[in-house]
């Protein structure tokens, strides 16, 4: 595979039974495929710190701007996009196979956002608290107030129209 940033020919490497694959010697970047990202984007997982110093050339310039093609893939352009919702890190996904690209230092910082997965959880809670809490306060008092005319409602039937035959159970009645 070829690095999408530089070009550089990717190499293999394996961390605990995952193979990544590092642009050594290029631009310093790392392709993950789909799901293995999960395994080293934590502080505390050990894998992840093989990669933080990978041997890269100093004068290899990486355009930031330039949209690139995922290397496995080949024809399918990357969407780029914040790692999560500090939105600090911008990494960048092939929309078909799933796998990222994190350029150099991206990893490191990714460990810094989040020390454990729970974490992670907690400030998306957080997030969505804040952008969407008032709202949904205001959809769930609506629709408990449609529920309690819809049990009224109910009640008004069973009280007009009483069902004491349940089929099966009784062996009186007209059916």
């Amino acid at each position: 595979m070829k690095c999408p940033a530089c070009g550089n020919s990717l190499q293999q490497i394996t961390i605990e039974d995952i193979t990544v694959n590092l642009c050594k010697g290029g631009c310093g970047g790392i392709w993950f495929d789909n799901f293995e990202l999960k395994k080293f984007d934590e502080q505390h997982e050990s894998a992840g710190q093989a990669l933080l110093d990978i041997e890269r050339d100093g004068s290899v310039v990486v355009d930031r701007s330039k949209r690139l093609k995922c290397p496995k893939c080949n024809d399918v352009v990357m969407m780029r996009h914040f790692f999560s919702i500090k939105k600090s890190v911008e990494v960048d996904e092939c929309p078909a196979c799933g796998g990222y690209w994190l350029d150099a230092g991206e990893l490191a910082a990714i460990h810094s956002l989040f020390e454990t997965e729970a974490d992670r959880h907690k400030a998306a809670e957080e997030y969505f608290e804040n952008l969407f809490g008032e709202h949904f306060k205001a959809r769930k008092a609506e629709n408990e107030k449609k529920l309690a005319r819809t049990q009224n409602t109910f009640k008004i039937f069973k009280y007009i129209c009483p069902s004491n035959y349940i089929p099966g159970k009784q062996d009186w009645g007209a059916f």
